[in-house]
C-alpha cells in the first residue's frame, strides 16, 4: 500500500511571545510537528507495518521546512521518505489554502492508496483540511478515524461518535483524518533517529498561480489580558447563600 501522511509544522507554545502593541512574535519559537499529526504518520507506519507498502511524509509551508532537525524528526516516525514544498513568499492562512497546495503536490507525487492526515493542525485546528483536501482530489474521505483495519484495496475504518461507534468500509484511493485516538505515537528510538539521516527528501516546487489566496489576514492580535474578579464568601448561612445570589445576578446584567 502506497501511503502520504500530511504533517504541518508548527510553533512551540510556550515561545510564542506576546509584544505591548499585542501582537505575537515568532522569533524565539522552536518548531515541530503538530501533535495531531503525529497521529497520521503513527497510523501509516502500523499499515505498513501489517500490510506492507511504503510511506510517505508529505509538508507545505515556508522556510522552516528547511530545518533538518525538523525533517529528521519526521523521516525517524516511520516515512520512507520526505516530500517538502517550501515557498518563503507563499503564507498558507487557512485551510482551504492548506488543501489546495497539498493536492497540487500530491498530484505530481503521482499514485497513492491512502492519504492520511491528522485530525486538525496544532495551531489553527479547523478540522477541515483532510475533508477538503478528499473533495480537491475527488475521492472518498472519512474524517474523525479512531480505528483502521487495513485489507487488499481497502480499509475499514471506525468513527466514535456520540452515542454510538460507526464502522466505515472505504475503497481505495481515499483520504482519512485521524484523531488522537487511533494510536499513542511511539517515541524514536536511537536506530530511527541515525537511520532517518539516511533518507531521502524532496523539495517539491509547484505553481502557487493556481492557489488563489481565499482569506486575507487583516490582523493577528493576541486578546486583551484583564485580571480575574474574585469575590470570596465564606461560610454557608443563608445570608452568605442570598450574598451570592444577589452578586451572580449584577454580573448577568
Amino acid at each position: 500500500m502506497k501511503i502520504i501522511a500530511c504533517c504541518k509544522a508548527v510553533p512551540e507554545e510556550q515561545d510564542i511571545i506576546v509584544l505591548s502593541n499585542q501582537e505575537l512574535s515568532f522569533d524565539k519559537a522552536k518548531w515541530k510537528i503538530g501533535e495531531y499529526d503525529l497521529n497520521a504518520l503513527e497510523a501509516g507506519k502500523q499499515i505498513v507495518a501489517t500490510v506492507g507498502g511504503t510511506m510517505t511524509g508529505l509538508s507545505v509551508g515556508g522556510a522552516v521546512l528547511k530545518n533538518s532537525k525538523l525533517r529528521k524528526d519526521i523521516l525517524s516516525r516511520g516515512p520512507s521518505d520526505l516530500t517538502v514544498v517550501i515557498d518563503e513568499n507563499n503564507e498558507i492562512s487557512d485551510s482551504f489554502e492548506a488543501a489546495k497546495a497539498l493536492s497540487v503536490a500530491i498530484g505530481q507525487m503521482g499514485e497513492y492508496d491512502l492519504v492520511i492526515c491528522g485530525t486538525g493542525s496544532s495551531d489553527l485546528y479547523a478540522q477541515q483540511v483532510g475533508n477538503q483536501l478528499g473533495a480537491l482530489l475527488d475521492v472518498a474521505v472519512v474524517n474523525s478515524v479512531s480505528k483502521i483495519t487495513p485489507e487488499e484495496g481497502k480499509i475499514t475504518v471506525e468513527r466514535t461518535l456520540e452515542n454510538e461507534v460507526e464502522v466505515l468500509e472505504i475503497v481505495l484511493p481515499a483520504v482519512i483524518s485521524v484523531t488522537a485516538d487511533v494510536n499513542l505515537p511511539t517515541i524514536p528510538g536511537m536506530k530511527d533517529i541515525i537511520g532517518a539521516g539516511k533518507k531521502k527528501v524532496t523539495e517539491m516546487t509547484i505553481d502557487w498561480s493556481d492557489i488563489a489566496k481565499s482569506t486575507e489576514k487583516v490582523s493577528d492580535l493576541a486578546p486583551l489580558q484583564k485580571d480575574r474578579k474574585m469575590e470570596i464568601l465564606e461560610g454557608d448561612s443563608d445570608e452568605v447563600i442570598d450574598a451570592l445570589a444577589q452578586f451572580l445576578k449584577k454580573q448577568i446584567k
